[in-house]
């Protein structure tokens, strides 16, 4: 991919080919409990329950040329605002929050955790991700697992985030991630948001460490927004090579994670917001919303036609909130009120 898209712990990443090797292993279908969230529900910092069809932007905690936004500024129409991003430390598996303020023109730590409030008030969740294209968090010990649950957990608690987004693209362990995902999940209690991010690679065979971290946490996973895009060609759930950039490529690789276990509720389409938010696989907003009407209703669909429908699919995610203010809030603008319409 071109480095030159690729500002500092940007999270787009870069992916390789080797298709062949790439297998398709299913398993049954499961819905969780939590995604499902009922309306009314509290979280651990007081807010409401994700919506039944929800839109998650990632805010930079950090300026790279996009429009830099307090996060009282982040547009209406997304529900789950996934702060970008948490830092590592020294300690294998712990992970720190420092809100640029410098970088976002002095955005004070209390006008920071007065915005989450607000935000949570009218209805929202934000929550604290992990990882990015440069992020260098491992958790690969069991007390790595432990470090991390307790880190994640003390900046919930420090900020008010209601969650966590994991978003390691240099590789995960689904035993060690598992173990400190259900460790945070317990001490979070109910109305915790967990997200995921994986590259679409991740996401091609149960088999792999993403997907296998997904299926073992998914009672209390919220959605996995995969990232259609810097991907290339990869392999629908029909066994045929798609090329990203295409309604196909979105609905195809999407019936993977559909029939591999993830429930429709626990399945998003994550593209990026401009053609500047990525290297590549950027898609036009109406392309988003002509995918996901694919996979809820089967209108719309390209070559490629799901063998039935998935009226729960949860929704759509970009990069980023402040790319697509850049960009006149043309992708929240087009796919918001298109996923919120969803049946």
């Amino acid at each position: 991919m071109d480095r030159a898209h690729i500002p500092p712990r940007r999270r787009v990443g870069a992916l390789a080919g080797g298709l062949a090797a790439l297998g398709l292993a299913l398993t049954g279908l499961f819905t969780a409990g939590a995604p499902t969230a009922d309306a009314g529900a509290q979280g651990p910092a007081g807010s409401r329950a994700v919506p039944k069809h929800a839109v998650t932007g990632y805010w930079q905690n950090f300026n790279n040329g996009a429009t830099v936004q307090k996060l009282s500024q982040v547009q209406n129409q997304y529900d789950i605002i996934a702060v970008a991003f948490a830092d590592a430390t020294g300690t294998p598996g712990q992970v720190t929050f420092n809100l640029d303020s410098a970088g976002l023109g002095g955005y004070t730590v209390d006008q920071f955790k007065a915005d989450i409030k607000a935000k949570q008030a009218a209805g929202k969740s934000v929550i604290i991700s992990v990882g990015g294209e440069r992020g260098a968090v491992a958790v690969n010990s069991s007390a790595a697992a432990t470090n991390f649950a307790n880190s994640v957990y003390s900046l919930m608690r420090e900020y008010g985030f209601d969650g966590v987004d994991i978003d390691l693209e240099n590789g995960l362990n689904s035993t060690y991630m598992t173990q400190a995902l259900k460790s945070l999940g317990q001490k979070a209690g109910p109305g915790f948001v967990l997200t995921m991010a994986p590259q679409t690679i991740d996401m091609q065979s149960t088999k792999n460490e993403y997907f296998k971290t997904a299926l073992n946490v998914k009672d209390i996973l919220t959605v996995v927004n995969m990232q259609y895009y810097n991907s290339g060609s990869m392999l629908g759930c029909d066994g045929k090579v798609y090329s990203q950039g295409s309604v196909d490529f979105l609905t195809a690789l999407a019936c993977i994670q559909l029939e591999g276990g993830l429930a429709p509720s626990q399945v998003g389409i994550g593209t990026p917001a401009s053609t500047r938010g990525a290297g590549s696989g950027y898609v036009s907003p109406s392309v988003v919303n002509k995918a996901l009407d694919c996979l809820a209703k089967g209108t719309n669909c390209g070559s490629f036609k799901p063998s039935k429908t998935y009226p729960g699919i949860r929704g759509a995610m970009t990069w980023s909130t402040n790319w697509d203010a850049a960009n006149g809030n043309a992708w929240s603008n087009a796919v918001g009120p298109h996923v919120h319409g969803l049946p």
